[in-house]
């Protein structure tokens, strides 16, 4: 009896230490309800967005978004989402805008897929989503661009996103002739500045649970015409 509980005590305090040097520690996640009965994943996006609005302290639309280029190296960066597509449009997708001649740009006119990640950390909640991509249409485009900062707008102009730039004050020069174009009045919306629409072919949803033992439900369909089918994973 002595050597089962001194092989239990053991095997606690193992397992303690192991969480502490791991760096994960005993916690209470947020409540997330039971999400893996849910079988509409937009409308379960929606839900969760809506408490990222009220629980993030910034850009809970901040989402992490990942390419390749032509040798297949990923490129990811922080983009944020502008745009949801209600359930009458078709197809639906997930939003943003960017300088076409950008990386992420030519990435994404050349493979024409892309990932996605939404990250809340103040509930523990993670949003993957895989798809394929097309582009924003020119209403869609002008009607969010006209939306922006004047300052952002003017910006648009001025930069050569992605390309190298000598020094700041060449960008401050470049913003000083387009606001010396565009005094007053409205800011046409540049060319080679416009949207992207992801349409998703997989949309997970992870919300973390103590132990590593987090909950993931996974939605997949193999193109946008068929049902989703819904799944649970292993952590």
């Amino acid at each position: 009896m002595r050597a089962t509980l001194a092989v239990e005590i053991w095997l606690a305090v193992a397992g303690r230490m192991s969480w502490i040097m791991s760096g994960t520690h005993e916690h209470k996640p947020a409540a997330a309800g039971d999400f893996t009965a849910s079988d509409e994943p937009f409308a379960l996006f929606a839900e969760w967005f809506g408490e990222a609005e009220a629980s993030e302290p910034n850009d809970p639309n901040a989402m992490a978004l990942a390419t390749v280029d032509g040798d297949g190296l990923p490129n990811v960066r922080m983009v944020l989402l502008k745009g949801v597509d209600g359930a009458d449009a078709t197809p639906r997708g997930f939003v943003f805008y960017t300088n076409l001649e950008s990386a992420k740009g030519r990435e994404l006119a050349a493979t024409r897929k892309a990932a996605l990640c939404f990250h809340w950390k103040s509930l523990r909640r993670q949003v993957r989503v895989r798809g394929l991509v097309t582009p924003a249409s020119d209403a869609e485009a002008d009607a969010y661009f006209a939306s922006r900062a004047r300052g952002s707008r003017l910006g648009a102009w001025a930069s050569a996103q992605s390309r190298p730039l000598e020094s700041r004050f060449a960008l401050e020069k470049a913003v000083a002739a387009i606001t010396a174009r565009y005094p007053i009045g409205e800011i046409p919306r540049p060319p080679h500045w416009s949207g992207f629409r992801i349409t998703p072919l997989q949309i997970e949803f992870w919300h973390d649970r103590p132990f590593r033992l987090h909950d993931r439900l996974v939605f997949r369909r193999p193109d946008p015409a068929t049902p989703w089918e819904k799944q649970r994973l292993y952590p």
